[in-house]
């Protein structure tokens, strides 16, 4: 099977639209630009369905290498037949492929291989074939110095048998699919470590067993966290009886003692080679699945928190709250630049509140400020408050935002070249006030794996977290659009075809030469080529440039077809633009052409009616119960203010401003049933809810969302 076949077959997209998108691949382009400027070719496929062909066609190409090294191998030693060869080219399962090779693989020394070495294979054909009445008489033929007696022939035989057992393609497929269907995982405590602290919150899964394809993803991380932590041990298991029993139906089919001896030879297979390998297997596969809910559940988190809604170009004054060691406090100008900092301490130990307000309120006044920013962190709620006695001259918003990861940025290479002067709590405080201004800016700076939106990011496959995340905010980059002049070099790294080299090079650049004026500017950066500039300047904006498409998502490479039409229109492109009723008046199909159809041209219009719309929605003040502090506050009953600060599979948390989140669980998204926690709430997103139950001792507080 080719891999336009395996692709279009897998994935049940139409054939051209497969066709084009790994033709276009083929040629180095991103997903962000095929999803953006290639609909024609693709049929208008999106980021996921485009996502999921490049993923078949790595998952392809991974499996064609792994056949070439098989078949290398098999040819080396001389045992390739035109009939393996046909259905090893021919498969395509991983497993099965491996299963084919299974009998030729190189072995450490097996209870098989030594048998052969004692010569005891023509033994363990005659049995298998059941045609002799005694095998043990026919066994003494093969007593010799290493084989003492009868006995050790025929359990030597056995061990041969075993292993052929165990290299059935069928019995393995047969095995393997009841594991599939039927499978249940086991737990037991190991009771030497069941009253050890941490063991605690596993307790749940002490003794526990459910059937394995129905183990939620959160479910069997947890449990196979706490196996990894020592604290349990971890089994799965089917009906032997009835596998033992399917196994004999293909094997055995006579009655005499040969039919004993392979019985004995299929318990030994199964229980000491298939099952031990087979329920690893199944295991590794359920794993696999939710290690891929959970990263899909991460990178849906990671994207809303992404696209969080900005304050914009505002002048903001950020706080870092903290008692002993005070609050830090920054001043930035619109475009997030660090103009003042320093330390207050409104809070025990010293309860400087005085001082404290008439400095923020003096900065305030000094710089011009127009937005408060205050982390969520240790002090937060009092820190609100003390803002809140403060009588500004002018109208200040406050908002408390995310601290999550903000330490790690301040530590980070990233920040240390930003602010090589500052320590790392200054550094944190200014990421802070940057993430109002724009969240998604500041955070392409931190590790996604530090923002704290994920269940169990720890516990998956690493690789494949990271490359979904890496693509999740590529996507969230280049769907929201860079300022070319402003952008710092991470955020640039993540625009369609520059990446990391390249966006160091476009901030050197214009550290040097000054601001771009346009875009045909942005090929004079070095080693920044036609392909590059081509997957990329659709998603580079310049604000106040001559060309006003130069701040839009209007692709370059359709630049004479808008002023085509603006020259029909008789008016120049500018006057166009904004112009909503002469847009909607135009006949789009009259600019029809082989290489730009509908969906494009609407793109276009879309886009020139609002050009560079921000798809994200501003920032919104939000205020928290000021009756609640502590979890001693929460009562059953409440309807709460709060905000959704984490979704998982089986829910969502929520920050009702005291330390403790509360978990809304799925069942209680809804009156009804609820199969997608994403499709009630979002995060960051302002939701009302009831309080249900509260567990002072355990620090949970269960919630009902009312709206």
């Amino acid at each position: 099977m080719q891999l336009l076949q395996f692709v279009t077959k897998t994935s049940n997209l139409p054939e051209k639209a497969v066709k084009n998108t790994l033709d276009l691949l083929s040629q180095d382009c991103t997903l962000p630009f095929i999803a953006r400027y290639r609909k024609e070719a693709t049929g208008g496929l999106d980021e996921v369905e485009i996502g999921k062909i490049i993923e078949l066609k790595e998952q392809f190409e991974s499996l064609e290498k792994r056949k070439k090294s098989i078949l290398k191998s098999l040819e080396e030693q001389a045992v390739l037949t035109s009939e393996l060869q046909s259905k090893i080219e021919n498969t395509q399962d991983l497993n099965l492929l491996e299963d084919l090779y299974l009998p030729y693989k190189k072995k450490r020394k097996t209870k098989a291989e030594t048998a052969r070495l004692n010569g005891l294979e023509p033994l363990a054909k005659i049995i298998m074939a059941q045609n002799a009445q005694d095998p043990e008489g026919l066994a003494y033929r093969y007593v010799n110095n290493a084989i003492p007696d009868a006995q050790a022939a025929l359990e030597g035989a056995r061990h041969i048998i075993a292993e052929w057992i165990n290299e059935r393609t069928d019995i393995r497929t047969n095995i393997r699919e009841q594991l599939q269907r039927f499978a249940t995982i086991e737990t037991k405590v190991i009771k030497a470590k069941s009253s050890d602290e941490k063991a605690q919150k596993y307790r749940d899964y002490f003794d526990w067993s459910e059937s394995l394809k129905r183990c939620p993803s959160h479910r069997l991380l947890a449990i196979l966290r706490a196996e990894n932590e020592g604290f349990i041990r971890v089994k799965i298991t089917i009906d032997d009886d009835r596998a033992l029993d399917k196994i004999a139906r293909k094997l055995i089919r006579s009655h005499n003692d040969c039919a004993t001896q392979i019985e004995l030879a299929i318990k030994d297979a199964y229980k000491r080679l298939l099952l031990p390998a087979l329920s690893n297997e199944a295991l590794t596969e359920a794993k696999k699945k939710a290690d891929d809910t959970a990263i899909t559940v991460f990178a849906k988190n990671l994207k809303q928190l992404l696209l969080g809604s900005p304050l914009g170009e505002k002048r903001v004054l950020a706080i870092d709250p903290g008692f002993r060691t005070g609050c830090k406090l920054v001043c930035l100008d619109a475009q997030g630049r660090l103009l003042h900092n320093e330390t207050i301490y409104p809070h025990a130990p010293k309860n400087d509140d005085k001082g404290a307000i008439k400095k923020i309120s003096s900065l305030s006044d000094a710089y011009k400020i127009e937005a408060i920013a205050i982390g969520n962190g240790t002090a937060s709620r009092e820190t609100e408050r003390l803002i809140k006695r403060i009588h500004f001259k002018n109208a200040i918003e406050v908002f408390v935002v995310s601290e999550a990861g903000a330490s790690i940025y301040s530590a980070s290479k990233i920040a240390r070249e930003e602010f090589p002067n500052y320590d790392v709590t200054v550094r944190g405080a200014v990421s802070i006030g940057r993430r109002l201004q724009d969240p998604l800016a500041e955070l392409v700076k931190i590790d996604p794996k530090s923002i704290g939106v994920g269940q169990y990011q720890h516990d998956v496959d690493q690789t494949a977290l990271k490359k979904s995340l890496d693509q999740t905010v590529e996507n969230c980059v280049n769907a929201v659009g860079v300022n070319v002049n402003t952008a710092s070099a991470p955020l640039l790294s993540y625009v369609s075809g520059i990446g990391p080299k390249l966006a160091e090079g476009v901030v050197r650049f214009r550290e040097s030469v000054g601001p771009f004026t346009s875009r045909q500017d942005i090929k004079k950066v070095p080693r920044l080529g036609g392909k590059a500039f081509e997957q990329s300047a659709g998603f580079l904006r310049i604000k106040d440039a001559e060309n006003p498409l130069d701040d839009s998502s209007v692709h370059p490479e359709r630049y004479k077809l808008v002023a085509s039409i603006a020259r029909d229109q008789k008016m120049a492109v500018a006057e166009m633009i904004g112009n909503t009723a002469l847009l909607k008046s135009i006949n789009l199909q009259k600019y029809v052409y082989d290489e730009v159809g509908l969906p494009t041209l609407t793109d276009i219009f879309s886009e020139l009616e609002k050009p560079g719309l921000d798809i994200r929605e501003k920032a919104k003040v939000f205020t928290f119960n000021q009756n609640i502090r502590i979890i001693e506050d929460v009562q059953p009953g409440q309807l709460l203010p709060g905000i959704v600060n984490n979704v998982t599979a089986f829910g969502a948390f929520v920050d009702i401003g005291i330390k403790e989140s509360g978990l809304i669980h799925i069942s209680n998204l809804a009156d009804g049933f609820v199969s997608d926690v994403n499709a009630h709430v979002r995060l960051q997103q302002q939701v009302i809810v009831k309080v249900l139950e509260v567990d002072i001792q355990r620090k949970r507080i269960q919630l009902k969302l009312e709206k």
